[in-house]
Formats: structure tokens, C-alpha cells, sequence
């Protein structure tokens, strides 16, 4: 898991560098050049929201003991992200000084108030777009809440109807022992009572030969 995000983090390194040279060259632009550079910028700045989304799920599946490391890391590289946004929004409204006095032409006076203008309704456009940007990845982030609290629950109902068949099971294979131990029971109190008795009758068989035996010798010394 640990190899996957440093792995992560190179590419993070990487895109964030360049994005970072990108977004330092969209005030030197105009035109069609400055409208492609800000759109190559924008999918980039996704792709790092996206890489940003696997970092976190590899963190969570980082060992306790060695998580609270990798949420540092993973913390700092947030804050870079959302650095790197900002920066992002105020060069999409800067002009560099070349730039600015080609826009303005000699008609500085009224054209200024105008780029002033401009780039208040971008800025205020952009504010607007930057909360729906917002707005969405909290729907899209509480979408995935949801589903794994789903599944998470799916499971825990899954669990509880296994161990509730694993206790009905046990119950069963009670109530069948409780069954075989009453019949046990019942069998050696027969065995028991059986061998009671044939004791009487040896010791009853005993004494009636024993009595015979006295009997006989008696008549036998008699009739002498």
C-alpha cells in the first residue's frame, strides 16, 4: 500500500510542478493562447483532485500505527492543492504589464475603468463557478458517504443473519443433545433397575439353595 502512494506522490510532485509553470505564464498571455493554456490548466487541476481521491483511499487502508504519517504527508499536499486553486483564479484575472497596455491601446483613461470593470465580473463569475466546483465534490463526496455507509450496512445485515442461523444451529444441535442425554438416561436407569433386580433373584436363588442344602443335611442327620 505504501509503495502505491509514494507512487502517487511522484506523479503529485510532477503535475503540481508543471501546473505551477503553467499558471506563472497565464498572465503573460491573451487571446485564444491565454483561453487553452487556463483550459489545459483546469483538466490538470482535476487530475490532481482525482489523484488526490486515490491518496486517500490508500491512506485508509495504511495500517493504523503507520496512518498518522501518511495523513500528514497527505494534508500538506491539500493545502498545496489549494494553494496552487487560488493561485489558479487570481491569474485568470491578472494581466502582465505587456499584456495590460495592449488591451488599453492609447485610450488609457476609459479603458481602465473598463478593464477594472471586466475584472470585477470575471472575478465575481469566477467566485460563482469556484462555489458550484465546491458545491459539487460536497455532493459527489456525501454520494460517496452514502454508499458506503450502504454497504457497510448491507454487511453488518449480512453478519447478523449469519450468526443469527449460527445461533438457531446451536440451539438445534442443544435441544438434539438435551434429546440424546434424556434418552441415555432413561436407557441406564432401565440397565440399572435390570441389573437391581437380577440381583434379587441371585441372591433370592442363593438363599432358597442354601436353605435346601441346610434341609437336607438336617433330614439327612435325622434319619440316622
Amino acid at each position: 500500500m505504501s509503495s502505491d502512494f509514494e507512487s502517487y506522490e511522484q506523479d503529485f510532485g510532477t503535475t503540481t510542478a508543471e501546473l505551477t509553470n503553467k499558471i506563472g505564464r497565464i498572465p503573460k498571455l491573451s487571446g485564444e493562447e491565454k483561453t487553452q493554456l487556463i483550459l489545459n490548466v483546469d483538466k490538470q487541476l482535476e487530475e490532481v483532485r482525482e489523484l488526490m481521491e486515490q491518496m486517500d483511499l490508500e491512506v485508509r487502508e495504511i495500517p493504523i500505527q503507520s496512518r498518522a504519517m501518511y495523513n500528514g504527508r497527505l494534508k500538506s499536499y491539500k493545502q498545496e492543492l489549494e494553494k496552487l486553486e487560488k493561485d489558479f483564479k487570481r491569474s485568470r484575472i491578472a494581466y502582465s504589464d505587456e499584456v495590460r497596455q495592449e488591451l488599453l491601446g492609447d485610450d488609457g483613461g476609459s479603458s481602465e475603468g473598463q478593464l477594472i470593470k471586466l475584472r470585477e465580473e470575471r472575478a465575481h463569475l469566477l467566485d460563482n463557478t469556484e462555489r458550484l466546483e465546491r458545491s459539487s465534490r460536497r455532493l459527489e463526496a456525501g454520494y460517496q458517504i452514502a454508499v458506503e455507509t450502504e454497504q457497510v450496512g448491507q454487511e453488518i445485515l449480512s453478519n447478523l443473519h449469519g450468526d443469527r442461523e449460527k445461533i438457531q444451529k446451536a440451539r438445534e444441535r442443544l435441544r438434539e443433545t438435551d434429546a440424546n442425554l434424556g434418552k441415555s438416561s432413561r436407557i441406564l436407569t432401565g440397565m440399572l433397575r435390570r441389573i437391581i433386580q437380577n440381583r434379587v433373584l441371585v441372591f433370592m436363588l442363593g438363599a432358597i439353595i442354601l436353605l435346601t442344602i441346610i434341609l437336607a443335611i438336617y433330614f439327612n442327620l435325622r434319619g440316622h
